[in-house]
C-alpha cells in the first residue's frame, strides 16, 4: 500500500512535540501504557452495555517485551483494538483523541476512567523510536491491520494477521549517539523503574519477563538465573494507600499520570473523612495557569469516583468558581453510581462534600500565606484574579471567606504584597479609612496628583493595578470596620485645617467656580477648590460608586452600555494657574473660557482619558501662550 502523508499541521505538531513539548523522553512508556489501559477500559464499558458479556479482569493485562538483538520494545494489550478506520482517525492525525471520541459516542456516565490519549501521547514514542509499528485487531472486526511509520514522512496501513483483539506497539529504537544512549531502554531495570515511577496506579497488571536468581538444585551454594513473568505495578490507586506510605514524588507522579497539568504542582492536598459522609480526596494547586483558564472552553471540577469507579471526569459542583483552578479527584463510598448531572445539584451528600473540600482548600491557602509566604506569593501571582472575582461575584456572598486571602502592592513597598490585615495593623492612630489608588500600573499610580498629600502625611496607599480590584473592594466595602476610600474620591477628608482654609477661598471664588462649572457642564458635575493638591494645578475626582478607572474598564467591554463617572474638577488654589483664572475671569472672559477648558483637558490626560477635541485643545494652549 502506498505511503500516506500526515497533514501539514500534524507534521508541524510532531516536530514541535519531539523537540519542544516533551523534554523528558522517559514519559513515552507512560503514554503507551495509559493508551493500553484505556483500550481495556473500553472493553469493560462495552460489557456494561451488553448483559450477555462478562468482564473477567484476569483476562486483561498489558505486556512489555524487549528484543535486545533487534533493539525493539513492545507494548501489548488485550483491549478493544482498532480497525483500519480507527487507525486512520487515531494515528493519522496528531492530537486526535480516540478516547475522547469514544466517550462522546457512548455517552459514558459510569465505568472506568478513560485516561489514554491516542494522538500526542502516542507520538511521544518517536522521541526514542526511528520506526513504530502498530498491529491491532478490533473486537468488532475479523481483520487485523498493521500501521507503520518512521515519523514525519508519513505512514502505511496494510492487512495483517492477529488471532485476538488488542494492540501490539513495537518501537524500533533510534541509533545511539555520543549524547543519547537509547539502549538504556532495553534494560530491565530501566523499564521497571519507569513503570513504577509513572504507571504504578494503572488498574490492570503490567507484565514483563524479568531475570531472577535462585540456588541451583544440585548445588545450594551456587546460583542460576531464570526468567519469570512479573507484574510490575501495584494496581492500587494512590488514594487507597495510607498517607504515611506516600512521598511527595508519588503525588507528583499521580498528577502527571492523570494529565492534570504539565507543570509541577505548587501544593497537594490529601484529605479523608470518615463519619456522616466518607470520602478520600487528592487535590492540587497548580503552579501555572491553564492556557484556557479564562475562556469558555475551560471546565473546572474534580474527577468524581464512587468506590473506585469513575462517575464523571469534571464534577464542577465540587468546586466554587473562585477555586476553579484546583484539580484532582475524590472517591466516596456513599455516592450512587447512577448519579447524573441532573441530580448533582440536589444531592445532599455531594453538597456536604463540596462544603468540606471548600473549607479544606481555604485552610490550606491560609496556612500557606502564614507559613510559606514565598509559595503563596507565587500562587497569588498566578491565581489572584480568581479570588478577587470570588469576592465580586454573587453580590459579595463569599467576601468574608476570601478577604483575608487577597493582597496588594502598596506605597510602603511596591515590590511586595501586603494583606489587608497587615495594612490595618500599620494604620496611623488618627487614620479612619483604608486608602487605595487605581491605575494601569504602579509607576502611573505613583505619579497621580491625588496621592501627593496622603503620602506627605505618611499614609500608606494600596495600589490597585488589576481591573477587578476596585470592583471587588467596592463589594467588600469595609475591612475590620475600616472603610475603603479611593484617593480619587471627591469626599476624601484628611486635614480639617486645610479644608477650612480652602472653604474660605471657595466662598471668595464662588462665582468664578460656578462659571467654570457652566462652561464644562456637559462633562463634569462640579468644580471645587482642592484640599489635596500640592504641585499639580488640577485633578479629576469622582462622586458616587463609579470611579474614573471603573468608567474606563466598563466602557472598554464589548457591550452597548456606556457608563459615565460623575466627575469633579479640583483646582489647586496655590498654583499659578489659579491666579491666572482669577485674572482672566475679571479681565478677559474669552481667555478664562480657554484656560478652563485647557485645565479640564489637562486633568483628563493625567487620568489617562482621551481629549475629545485635541485640535481645539492645542489651539487654546497656543492662544494662551502667544495670543
Amino acid at each position: 500500500m502506498a505511503k500516506q502523508e500526515f497533514k501539514a499541521e500534524s507534521k508541524r505538531l510532531l516536530d514541535l512535540m519531539i523537540n519542544s513539548i516533551y523534554t523528558n523522553r522517559d514519559i513515552f512508556l507512560r503514554e503507551l501504557i495509559s493508551n493500553a489501559s484505556d483500550a481495556i477500559d473500553k472493553v469493560y464499558y462495552k460489557t456494561l452495555a451488553d448483559e450477555n458479556k462478562n468482564f473477567n479482569k484476569e483476562d486483561y493485562y498489558i505486556q512489555i517485551s524487549v528484543d535486545k538483538a533487534n533493539r525493539t520494545i513492545t507494548v501489548e494489550d488485550t483491549g478493544i483494538g482498532m480497525n483500519k478506520s480507527d487507525m486512520e482517525d487515531n494515528l493519522g492525525i496528531i492530537a486526535k483523541s480516540g478516547s475522547l471520541q469514544f466517550k462522546k459516542d457512548n455517552e459514558i456516565k459510569d465505568g472506568f476512567d478513560i485516561i489514554g490519549q491516542f494522538g500526542v501521547g502516542f507520538y511521544s514514542a518517536f522521541m526514542v523510536a526511528k520506526k513504530v509499528k502498530v498491529l491491532s485487531k478490533s473486537i468488532d472486526d475479523d481483520k487485523a491491520y498493521l500501521w507503520e511509520s518512521e515519523g514525519i514522512d508519513g505512514y502505511e496501513i496494510s492487512e495483517s494477521e492477529k488471532s485476538s483483539n488488542g494492540t501490539i506497539i513495537t518501537i524500533y529504537l533510534k541509533d545511539n549517539t555520543d549524547e543519547e544512549k537509547y539502549d538504556e531502554y532495553l534494560e530491565e531495570y530501566k523499564l521497571r523503574s519507569l513503570v513504577k515511577k509513572y504507571s504504578d496506579f494503572i488498574r490492570y497488571p503490567i507484565k514483563m519477563e524479568v531475570t531472577k536468581s535462585r540456588p541451583k538444585e544440585d548445588d545450594k551454594d551456587s546460583y542460576e538465573d531464570y526468567i519469570e513473568i512479573e507484574t510490575l505495578n501495584s494496581m492500587v490507586p494512590i488514594w487507597r494507600k495510607n498517607k504515611n506510605e506516600l512521598k511527595e514524588e508519588d503525588y507528583i507522579n499521580f498528577y502527571n499520570e492523570k494529565h492534570y497539568g504539565f507543570d509541577k504542582p505548587l501544593k497537594y492536598i490529601h484529605t479523608s473523612a470518615d463519619g456522616v459522609i466518607r470520602y478520600t480526596s487528592i487535590m492540587y494547586i497548580p503552579s501555572m495557569l491553564p492556557f484556557n483558564y479564562y475562556s469558555k472552553e475551560f471546565k473546572k471540577g474534580l474527577e468524581l469516583y464512587s468506590n473506585g469507579v469513575l462517575i464523571m471526569d469534571k464534577c464542577s459542583e465540587l468546586l466554587p468558581d473562585y477555586f476553579g483552578f484546583v484539580v484532582g479527584m475524590i472517591d466516596s463510598e456513599d455516592l450512587s453510581l447512577n448519579i447524573s448531572r441532573e441530580t448533582l445539584q440536589h444531592d445532599r451528600q455531594l453538597k456536604l462534600i463540596a462544603k468540606r473540600l471548600n473549607e479544606k482548600i481555604k485552610n490550606e491557602l491560609s496556612n500557606m500565606l502564614k507559613n510559606k509566604r514565598e509559595d503563596y506569593d507565587k500562587f497569588y501571582d498566578t491565581f489572584s484574579r480568581s479570588l478577587k472575582f470570588g469576592i465580586y461575584d454573587n453580590w459579595g456572598m463569599n467576601k468574608d471567606e476570601l478577604q483575608d486571602l487577597i493582597m496588594f502592592k502598596s506605597s510602603l513597598d511596591k515590590e511586595k504584597y501586603t494583606t489587608l490585615e497587615e495594612y490595618v495593623s500599620r494604620m496611623k492612630d488618627d487614620q479612619k479609612e483604608i486608602y487605595y489608588a487605581t491605575g494601569e500600573n504602579v509607576e502611573k499610580i505613583e505619579k497621580m496628583p491625588q496621592t501627593e498629600f496622603l503620602l506627605d502625611k505618611g499614609f500608606e496607599i494600596l495600589y490597585f493595578t488589576d481591573e477587578v480590584d476596585e470592583f471587588a473592594i467596592q463589594v467588600l466595602r469595609t475591612y475590620k470596620e475600616k472603610e475603603f476610600k479611593s484617593v480619587s474620591s471627591s469626599d476624601i477628608n484628611i486635614d480639617n485645617t486645610e479644608k477650612e482654609k480652602n472653604e474660605e477661598k471657595a466662598k471668595e471664588s464662588k462665582s468664578m467656580l460656578d462659571e467654570m462649572k457652566e462652561i464644562l457642564k456637559s462633562n463634569i458635575s462640579d468644580v471645587v477648590i482642592s484640599n489635596r493638591l500640592k504641585s499639580y494645578p488640577v485633578c479629576i475626582s469622582a462622586k458616587g460608586s463609579v470611579s474614573v478607572e471603573m468608567e474606563k474598564t466598563l466602557n472598554a467591554m464589548p457591550t452597548d452600555t456606556h457608563v459615565k463617572a460623575e466627575k469633579v474638577l479640583e483646582i489647586n488654589p496655590e498654583n499659578k494657574s489659579f491666579d491666572n483664572l482669577k485674572k482672566y475671569y475679571e479681565q478677559d472672559k474669552d481667555k478664562f473660557t480657554k484656560l478652563t477648558e485647557v485645565l479640564y483637558n489637562q486633568a483628563l490626560l493625567i487620568e489617562g482619558l482621551q481629549v475629545q477635541d485635541p485640535i481645539k485643545f492645542a489651539n487654546n494652549i497656543s492662544d494662551l501662550l502667544f495670543g
